[in-house]
């Protein structure tokens, strides 16, 4: 039986690579030569369509460049600088009394306007007033006593001794009555300016000592914002200048500032520079201590150049604009594309500042930059709210490139889809 099994299986190998052979050897047939031959060779080995192989931005048979265009026009650029601060009185101050005393009376309203010189705080000064009264009587003795001995030096019966000695007694009857004075009106706190007074921290009755906080006075008819610029900016920073300064509390609203002074260090920690501005508040409308957004006027320009900035064409850290060239012919006018290398300045809302390359009243292109590929293109201008109809009539090289891959025609609606992509 093993003999026989042996003898079975050799007569399979055989018989299997026989068949292998012959496979092998069987003669291509035409109809699989021919998908060979297209499949070996690939889709691009079709003929191509009647001007597929025209470069993307050429002429050609496939007509302009359908593009998007702008001209080159005239505005009022403004640099600017912005920052934070905070709010601050023009003048503001804490009152203290240099005394201790009783609070008598109190001479304000809370959050209403004061005076100058209007009595803010009385404290009791009952001890002070009797001895102003007992320096006054001191004074009038020592100058009573004063004229006698001069009348009597006269007559000489006193020496000129005498006499200065009344003289130095009535310079100190003098100074202490200044000095009972003094007192005295240390124990009536007035309004050192015209203001705003704050809430009160005492009350008839309370007893302070020198120094306890009364009352805040605060001076909001111009409020200054003090903020930080860095010190790039302090060349274009001067006294004088405008800002306009805007807070959370009342948005949309904008108040006109000043700069009013520049601190002469810089700090070495920000490297930035202390700015205090003042601005009205007449109306009221604004607190000290309020957080404030400042924007400073740096320089404005009257006429410059600006394109919209979906015109620039970076490359190799250089800025170029495709600028249409326009031709007068014997068809009309036509468009050509002419690469111009330009300098940029300030960017505004989608606008951009062009320092060189340009003229006013010069076209760019501003959409269709990527079918351009060499100066002197043909270009076709098209309006934006056109742009998915009349592209019909300009097909993609784009979409003519992949049909030919394929091995058929570029039809008008690829087309038109990638004109409006574009």
């Amino acid at each position: 039986m093993k003999k026989y099994h042996a003898l079975v299986a050799a007569v399979g190998i055989a018989v299997l690579s026989a068949g292998a052979y012959w496979y092998q050897r069987e003669p291509i047939r035409p109809a699989r030569e021919g998908r060979s031959d297209a499949t070996a060779h690939g889709p691009t080995s079709a003929p191509r369509p009647a001007g597929a192989g025209a470069p993307a931005g050429g002429a050609g048979a496939r007509g302009p460049v359908a593009v998007e265009m702008a001209p080159v026009q005239t505005a009022i650029l403004s640099e600017a600088a912005r920052a934070v601060g905070s709010l601050r009185s023009r003048q503001g101050v804490m009152l203290r009394p240099e005394v201790s005393g009783r609070v008598i009376a109190l001479g304000f309203r809370d959050g209403q306007p004061v005076r100058k010189g209007q009595v803010i705080v009385q404290l009791d000064d009952t001890l002070a007033a009797a001895q102003v009264r007992q320096a006054q009587a001191q004074l009038s003795i020592a100058r009573a006593n004063h004229e006698r001995n001069r009348e009597l030096l006269a007559q000489n019966f006193v020496s000129q001794a005498a006499v200065d000695q009344t003289a130095a007694t009535l310079q100190v009857a003098e100074a202490q009555l200044a000095v009972a004075r003094a007192t005295q009106e240390r124990l009536r706190i007035v309004a050192p300016f015209d203001g705003v007074a704050g809430i009160r921290e005492v009350n008839v009755g309370d007893y302070v000592g020198p120094g306890t906080d009364l009352v805040n006075l605060e001076d909001v008819s111009s409020l200054y914002v003090d903020f930080r610029l860095p010190e790039r900016y302090l060349p274009q920073l001067q006294v004088g200048q405008r800002s306009q300064v805007s807070v959370d509390a009342l948005p949309g609203r904008r108040f006109e500032a000043r700069i009013e002074a520049l601190s002469p260090q810089v700090d070495a920690q920000g490297r930035s520079v202390l700015i205090r501005a003042v601005l009205n508040n007449r109306e009221g409308a604004l607190r000290p201590g309020m957080f404030a957004r400042v924007d400073t006027l740096l320089s404005s320009k009257t006429d410059a150049l600006v394109v919209p900035e979906e015109a620039l064409v970076p490359q190799g850290g250089k800025q170029y604009v495709i600028k249409a060239v326009k031709a007068e012919g014997a068809e009309g006018a036509s468009w050509t594309s002419q690469r111009r290398e330009v300098s940029i300045g300030l960017r505004r809302a989608g606008q951009v500042e062009i320092l060189h390359g340009l003229d006013r009243g010069d076209m760019v292109v501003v959409a269709g930059h990527q079918r351009i590929q060499r100066d002197g293109t043909p270009l076709r201008p098209v309006q934006i709210g056109e742009r998915g109809s009349s592209a019909a009539s300009a097909p993609s090289a784009a979409g003519g490139t992949r049909d030919a891959q394929r091995g058929t025609a570029a039809p008008a609606t690829s087309g038109t889809k990638v004109a409006a992509r574009n």
